[in-house]
């Protein structure tokens, strides 16, 4: 059964005729309820700032927006991320949803439609007039707007792109903004929606189009990676417009970015790992970030409420994707089909500890590459290395002041001479790299203002680990 609403948005008195399904009924009441009873601003702060804080972006600008002198505020390509959030994010943006109220019933999501939540939902002008305020306050440098899908994803887009043209032409905001695209949205609405952010992101949530069928029924692969790929192309197309023409308007001059959750389904780290490399050969996107899934719903199809959320795997992914980005690393080197990341040491010791057959390598001789394999030697040291040899013959004392952490490193090179004091099996070398690191790493979690004691068992389950070798 199909029936038309009349649809109230903004301060202005747009409204939108459109038409939804009887089962829609529901979630649309509740928006117009709390708009028309006038809910209490900082009540949807409340709702809407916890709502969004599933939704990780810990990244840097990535671009430089200067203003003309008749504006407010400013983009500095490295400037974004420099306070931290009570459970370890790095945050200096308002980072909020526009609307808790879902169309959509994803297994997984809080905010979904079948979830007995709190619900609210600004107008765009709500948004713009909030951000300014916290930033004339100095309380934030830019904003991250994500949003339910309050009807359909172009409408929502609409509201969304609103409150930026408010932000950008009538109170000239030159900060940064990041702008979640809502899947299924048109292209006309995404690209819009992409003149006045500086970011764009697109959401992929599950691993595998098996795990969407499953948690989100109403999501496909196809929705999700098709606005990706329009992203991609007008990203391109416009820094050639800008190229040739300097005031040709830009498209998410900062690029584009993604978020997969991790631990709501049963991928293996190397099939994340796949799908990370190939976002970023195909979509050219500037980061995949990975959640751990915190579970919220009780469901048969999830891990229980009282599961920990996998942190130390999500540390791990991400240390993995920091190898494909910088380091040289293919995914199917760093780990076999099904396997996930060794959680006591990290990616590149794991793949070292793999191929011992390339080891021990002499620091004085060796390609930049090949440094760059190298537990311990990161891009500067290794450049600081090629760039000294030039001089000198480098030993253990002079590397040390270069940045390398002998701590892994020693197991894996040489000077000249061979370190005969040093085993190379992989066992003995396990066995010292655990001894090396303090069992607050070996339990990492996210940052946090209260300290916490170690749960019952873990400790021991650590000592034995340090045993077994």
């Amino acid at each position: 059964m199909v029936v038309s609403y009349y649809f109230p948005f903004g301060e202005k008195g747009c409204s939108r005729l459109g038409t939804v399904d009887l089962l829609g009924i529901v979630y649309i009441s509740a928006f117009l309820w709390y708009t028309e009873n006038g809910m209490d601003i900082f009540d949807k702060l409340k709702i809407l700032t916890d709502a969004a804080k599933y939704d990780v972006a810990c990244t840097s600008s990535g671009v430089d927006r200067a203003s003309d002198g008749n504006g407010i505020g400013s983009a500095a390509s490295c400037g974004i991320c420099h306070t931290f959030s009570a459970d370890g994010r790095c945050v200096s943006l308002l980072k909020i949803l526009m609307s808790n109220v879902c169309a959509y019933d994803c297994v997984y999501c809080v905010n979904r439609k079948s979830n007995d939540v709190p619900r609210a939902t600004f107008t765009p002008r709500e948004i713009a007039d909030l951000t300014i305020n916290f930033y004339r306050r100095n309380y934030i440098e830019g904003l991250f707007l994500s949003s339910a899908v309050i009807s359909d994803p172009t409408r929502t887009t609409e509201l969304m792109t609103e409150a930026l043209r408010i932000l950008r032409e009538e109170y000239r905001f030159y900060g940064y903004i990041h702008a979640k695209a809502i899947p299924g949205a048109d292209t006309d609405a995404l690209y819009l929606l992409g003149l006045y952010a500086d970011r764009m992101s697109v959401n992929i949530e599950l691993p595998s189009e098996k795990s969407l069928n499953l948690l989100a029924p109403k999501k496909t692969r196809s929705a999700i990676l098709s606005p990706m790929g329009f992203i991609r192309d007008g990203i391109r197309e416009s820094s050639h417009a800008v190229a040739k023409f300097r005031h040709a308007p830009k498209f998410a001059p900062a690029g584009q970015s993604t978020q997969m959750i991790v631990g709501a389904s049963g991928e293996s780290d190397r099939q994340i790992m796949n799908l990370t490399e190939s976002l970023y050969d195909k979509y050219r996107l500037k980061r995949v970030f990975f959640s751990a899934y915190v579970p919220t719903v009780t469901s048969g199809l999830l891990p229980s409420v009282d599961t920990k959320p996998p942190l130390l795997r999500e540390h791990r992914l991400y240390q993995a994707d920091w190898l494909l980005r910088y380091y040289g690393f293919k995914a199917g080197e760093l780990l076999d089909e099904g396997e996930n990341f060794n959680l006591y040491v990290d990616p590149k010791c794991g793949w070292a500890l793999g191929h011992l057959e390339f080891f021990p390598v002499n620091v004085n001789t060796a390609a930049y590459e090949t440094l760059l394999r190298v537990p311990g030697i990161g891009v500067t040291s290794a450049k600081r290395i090629v760039a000294a040899r030039r001089a000198r013959s480098l030993d253990f004392a002079a590397l040390k002041k270069m940045g390398v952490v002998l701590k892994r490193a020693k197991y894996f090179i040489e000077c000249g001479e061979r370190n005969n004091d040093i085993k190379l099996t992989e066992s003995a070398i396990l066995r010292g790299l655990l001894s090396d690191v303090s069992y607050s790493r070996l339990t990492a979690k996210q940052i946090s203002f209260f300290d916490a004691e170690p749960q019952a068992g873990e400790e021991e389950s650590i000592k034995a680990l340090l045993g077994q070798f």
